[in-house]
């Protein structure tokens, strides 16, 4: 296992996040997500160019929007296509303390079809985030049962 909170480790695919107010959103990831700060470099006049969090086995990338550069965070009202999933070995407390810290419940955390206890959240800086925890492994078939129940539900 590498290790991830060295500067010069990264994961082989790590996400990088535009966001309003880098500062407050790292302080935010880290008391909704547990996040651990690695680094943080900022340019002259302060704004974030570039900061490192470790969640777990992985690396989050964020910076300050630069506007004149193109690099701008969601904006209030967007519908982003892109969700950052978090596999949690205790998802029910991981839970709460995202949204205790800010999160919106998109989709409530409940045990899915699929065998996983899973719900998604938006976070104050416009992103989209789910949790998951595996409870139980059904086998093929009682998948594609499943599956049809909740076909006929929708």
């Amino acid at each position: 296992m590498p290790d991830l909170m060295n500067e010069s480790t990264f994961p082989t695919l790590t996400p990088y996040l535009v966001v309003s107010n880098a500062m407050e959103a790292i302080a935010f990831y880290e008391k909704a997500f547990g996040a651990k700060r690695r680094c943080v470099a900022n340019s002259p006049d302060g704004k974030v160019m570039n900061a490192q969090l470790v969640f777990g086995d992985s690396v989050l990338m964020l910076n300050d929007e630069f506007p004149d550069y193109g690099s701008v965070g969601p904006q209030p009202g967007d519908r982003l296509p892109i969700t950052i999933h978090i596999y949690s070995h205790d998802v029910d407390n991981d839970w709460q303390r995202a949204v205790d810290a800010g999160c919106e419940i998109t989709m409530p955390l409940e045990l899915q079809f699929w065998g996983d206890k899973y719900g998604q959240l938006k976070c104050p800086y416009g992103y989209n985030w789910s949790m998951a925890q595996k409870m139980e492994s059904p086998s093929e078939e009682e998948m594609a049962k499943r599956m049809a129940e909740f076909e006929k539900q929708a």
